[in-house]
C-alpha cells in the first residue's frame, strides 16, 4: 500500500484549502447541504443498527457503541469521496493554507460560516424528510433511543460537551488526513473508517451529527427546547470541534511539516 507521507498529505491540503476558500457561493452551499445529509445518513444508520439489538446490547453495553461506530463512518466516506463541504473537516483543511498565506482569515470565516449553515439545512431536512416523515424512528426501540439520546446530549455540563467536541473533531480530521494519504476508494474509505468509528464508540460530540440527532429527537417528542439545543449542546460542541480540528490537526501538521516551505 503506497500511501503519502505526512508531509505530502499536508502539502496537499494547501491546494485543497485555497480552493475551498474561493469556491463560488452556489457551489459551496449545495455541497454543504449535501454533506449535512451525508452525515445524517450515517447518523440514522448508527441509530438503527446500534439500537436494533436491545437484547444483546443490554448485557453488553459496549456492543451498542461498537455497532453504531461500525456504520456511522459511511457519512464521512461519502463526504470525502464525493467532495462535499463539511464544516468539521474544513476546520482543519483550511488552516495550513491560511498559515502559509494562501487564503485570508475572511475567506476561512466565509467558508466555515456558509458550510456550517448548509450542513445544518442538509441534516435537518434529512431528519424531517427521510427519517421522521417516513416513520423510521416512530416505533420501539428507536423512538425511545433517540429521545434518550437527545435529552442526554443537552444535559451534560457545558465543559464536558466542549471537551467531547474536541475529541470528536480531532478524530474526524485525523480521518480526513488519513483519507488524503490513500490513492483509491478502499484506502480512502479505510482512512475515514477507523478514527470515526473510534469517536462514535467513545461517545464524543460532533456538531453536524447533532444537527441531525437532536432535531430528530425533538420531532419525536423529546423534552428539549431550541434554546437548550443551541446553548447546551450546539455551541460547546461546535467550539470544541473547531479546537480539535483547527488546532490539533490543522495547526499541528502545518507547524510540523510545512515549516521549511517557501
Amino acid at each position: 500500500m503506497n500511501v503519502k507521507t505526512p508531509k505530502e498529505i499536508t502539502d496537499t491540503t494547501l491546494t485543497i484549502g485555497s480552493t475551498k476558500a474561493t469556491l463560488p457561493l452556489s457551489r459551496l452551499l449545495v455541497q454543504a447541504v449535501q454533506a449535512g445529509a451525508f452525515i445524517a445518513f450515517g447518523g440514522i444508520m448508527s441509530l438503527i443498527v446500534g439500537f436494533g439489538f436491545p437484547e444483546i446490547t443490554a448485557a453488553n453495553p459496549s456492543m451498542q457503541r461498537l455497532l453504531s461506530g461500525m456504520v456511522f463512518p459511511i457519512g464521512l466516506i461519502l463526504v470525502v469521496i464525493l467532495g462535499a463541504e463539511l464544516f468539521t473537516g474544513n476546520n482543519a483543511l483550511l488552516v495550513p493554507a491560511f498559515m502559509k498565506r494562501r487564503c485570508s482569515a475572511l475567506q476561512v470565516a466565509r467558508n466555515w460560516i456558509l458550510v456550517y449553515l448548509g450542513n445544518f439545512i442538509g441534516a435537518v431536512l434529512f431528519a424531517w424528510l427521510m427519517v421522521y416523515s417516513v416513520g423510521l424512528t416512530a416505533s420501539a426501540p428507536y423512538h425511545d433511543a433517540i429521545i434518550r439520546m437527545t435529552e442526554a446530549k443537552v444535559s451534560m455540563p457545558w465543559l464536558t460537551c466542549f471537551l467531547k467536541g474536541v475529541g470528536a473533531n480531532w478524530c474526524v480530521c485525523l480521518a480526513v488526513w488519513l483519507a488524503l494519504a490513500g490513492h483509491n476508494l478502499v484506502e480512502k474509505s479505510l482512512g475515514c473508517f477507523l478514527p470515526v468509528m473510534a469517536f462514535v464508540a467513545l461517545g464524543y460530540e460532533h456538531c453536524i451529527a447533532n444537527m441531525f440527532f437532536i432535531p430528530l429527537g425533538m420531532m419525536e417528542g423529546a423534552a428539549v427546547t431550541t434554546g437548550q439545543f443551541i446553548l447546551s449542546n450546539l455551541i460547546p460542541a461546535t467550539l470544541g470541534n473547531i479546537a480539535g480540528g483547527a488546532l490539533l490537526v490543522g495547526c499541528v501538521n502545518a507547524y510540523v511539516h510545512l515549516r521549511d516551505n517557501k
